[in-house]
């Protein structure tokens, strides 16, 4: 199912410019993988993994099921980017790692994804520090 192109409904004005922030952000991220020969959901597998950690862990950080994580880890793998190793505490598990080509790819994806450095660097200090706190305010408990 594709997410819609826009807000559900008109309710403010503030609404639709977050959803368009979303939006620019979301197509920013895809960008800046197709450039690495990745899919959005791969550079994001990779970005999680500054630590080693098992498949579930890996999955529930990034929101996604153990079987959709197998089949991303299992490119990322090919691609020589990750590895997998047995859990030394659970043999039925395994531990995904990055390699060092994946440290390399995934230097060069963060180096070339600068739309939330260039989007907040438009604003003044104070300006930042307002968003800020207006943002953590929106996001309440979902945080």
């Amino acid at each position: 199912m594709a997410l819609p192109k826009g807000p559900v409904s008109t309710a403010s004005e503030a609404e639709a410019v977050l959803f368009k922030l979303v939006e620019v952000y979301d197509r920013a991220y895809e960008i800046a993988a197709a450039e690495l020969s990745l899919s959005p959901a791969q550079a994001c597998v990779l970005g999680r993994l500054d630590e080693s950690c098992g498949m579930g862990a890996l999955a529930e950080a990034v929101g996604c099921d153990a079987s959709n994580i197998t089949q991303i880890v299992g490119r990322l793998e090919a691609l020589g980017l990750v590895s997998r190793e047995p859990n030394p505490r659970d043999r039925r598990g395994r531990i995904v790692a990055r390699t060092t080509h994946g440290d390399e790819v995934n230097k060069q994806f963060e180096d070339s994804f600068a739309f939330a450095r260039s989007a907040v660097g438009r604003l003044s200090a104070q300006e930042q520090a307002q968003l800020t706190g207006l943002l953590r305010k929106a996001l309440g408990d979902l945080r």
